[in-house]
C-alpha cells in the first residue's frame, strides 16, 4: 500500500489503521503534529528512510506507551501513514499528500531541523 493513498485499503495480508483522507488534513493540525521533539525525530527518520519503518526501527528515549502517542498523533492529523504487516506496525511519511496540500512545508521543516540539529552538536 502506497503511503501517499489511505483510502486505497490495505495491501493483502496487511491490517490497516484509521487515517484522515488528504483533504481532510489541517495545516494546522500538521503544525501541531510537527511542533513535538519526539514527533519531529519520527518524521526525520522516516523522511531519510524513503520507505516505511518499524516503530522499534526508530529509537526514542521515552516510555514504549509515549512512542505510541506520538506515531498515533502523527498518524491522526495526516503527516504518517502506520500499516500492520503480520506483527509489525510500519510506518511510512505522507510526503506526497503534505506536498499536495501544503507545498514546500515538509522539506522546509525538515531543512530547518537538519540545521538545529547542527548547532546543537546532534548531526
Amino acid at each position: 500500500m502506497s503511503t501517499d493513498t489511505p483510502a486505497a485499503g490495505p495491501a493483502p495480508g496487511a491490517r490497516s489503521l484509521p487515517h484522515p483522507a488528504r483533504e481532510e488534513i489541517r495545516l494546522a493540525q500538521v503544525l501541531h503534529a510537527l511542533a513535538d521533539p519526539m514527533r519531529l525525530r519520527i518524521v526525520c527518520a522516516l523522511a531519510a528512510a524513503e520507505g516505511e519503518l518499524n516503530c522499534a526501527d526508530i529509537e526514542l528515549p521515552v516510555s514504549k506507551s509515549t512512542c505510541t502517542h506520538h506515531f498515533r498523533v502523527l498518524r491522526e492529523h495526516g503527516v504518517i501513514q502506520q500499516i500492520y504487516r503480520g506483527t509489525a506496525k510500519m510506518n511510512g511519511l505522507r510526503r506526497a499528500d503534505l506536498e499536495a496540500l501544503f507545498p514546500g512545508l515538509i522539506d522546509g521543516v525538515l531543512r530547518a531541523a537538519g540545521l538545529q540539529d547542527r548547532r546543537l552538536g546532534e548531526c
